[in-house]
């Protein structure tokens, strides 16, 4: 698969040491969570509704939270999961 040209490359903070040499090598490949793998989504239905009715009851028309989960690859190694199950509305500043 070709590189998306809205990528860019990744590169180190500077240091007095360095434990490899800097100059690139090879050609450049693309680094997606999805370049090698199917990704599912899984969230629970309690986690959910904890999200709908806090955006009901919210006053602003736009708001922050956090959806948290975990992120696991599945047996056959083709996919990875992204299971959502807690929600938090975070702090008003």
């Amino acid at each position: 698969r070709s590189v998306p040209e809205r990528m860019v490359p990744f590169s180190f903070p500077l240091s007095k040491c360095a434990l490899w040499d800097p100059v690139p090598m090879g050609d450049v490949i693309g680094s997606h969570i999805t370049y090698y793998r199917n990704p599912k989504l899984s969230m629970m239905e309690k986690t959910l509704r904890l999200a709908y009715r806090h955006a009901k009851q919210n006053e602003k028309k736009l708001f922050s939270c956090f959806l948290l989960g975990t992120l696991a690859v599945d047996e056959d190694g083709e996919g990875i999961t992204l299971t959502i199950d807690r929600f938090d509305p975070g702090r008003e500043a």
